[in-house]
């Protein structure tokens, strides 16, 4: 191989390197755009934008076992079981992973308040919480969300 074919062919690898990691970059941050604006539909209770960012098959597993389907947790939503004052991602905890070109998972800790409507309990609490979004023909969408058990206000010393 001559000495400009070597130079073209390693200008070529670095240059599609660097795309690949321009699309990640950029895959990074419309997940983690498209995760803070979920938690701001479930505050809201904006079921229409809850619809638009979960996928069809979308399942989520609570701390405590419990698994909801897309619908029970949209027509949750619908119905106002529970009135958020806040549901929003604790600054500077949101951490997105890429798995390959169509898997991402975010890792945050939520801080919640609000009140449940059909009980009338008040609850504040912040937990860990992992969601997993895939690429579609239609985007990026959140299929699988595990949230951990409500944190206690002070961390038992170490």
């Amino acid at each position: 191989m001559k000495f400009g074919t070597m130079t073209r062919a390693a200008t070529l690898a670095a240059s599609l390197a660097a795309c690949a990691t321009a699309q990640a970059n950029d895959d990074a941050r419309v997940v983690g755009e498209m995760d803070v604006a979920y938690q701001a539909a479930v505050e809201k209770g904006d079921w229409q934008a809850m619809e638009r960012i979960l996928h069809p098959g979308f399942v989520l597993v609570l701390g405590n076992g419990l698994v909801h389907t897309r619908e029970e947790v949209v027509g949750s939503s619908k119905r106002g079981v529970i009135t958020y004052r806040r549901q929003s991602i604790v600054p500077g905890t949101q951490e997105v992973r890429l798995y390959g070109r169509d898997t991402a998972t975010v890792t945050a800790l939520l801080h919640l308040t609000g009140k449940r409507n059909d009980n009338g309990a008040s609850f504040d609490f912040k937990l860990w919480y992992t969601d997993t979004y895939v690429r579609t023909a239609d985007g990026w969408r959140y299929a699988f969300g595990q949230a951990g058990t409500p944190q206690p206000e002070k961390p038992a010393a170490s």
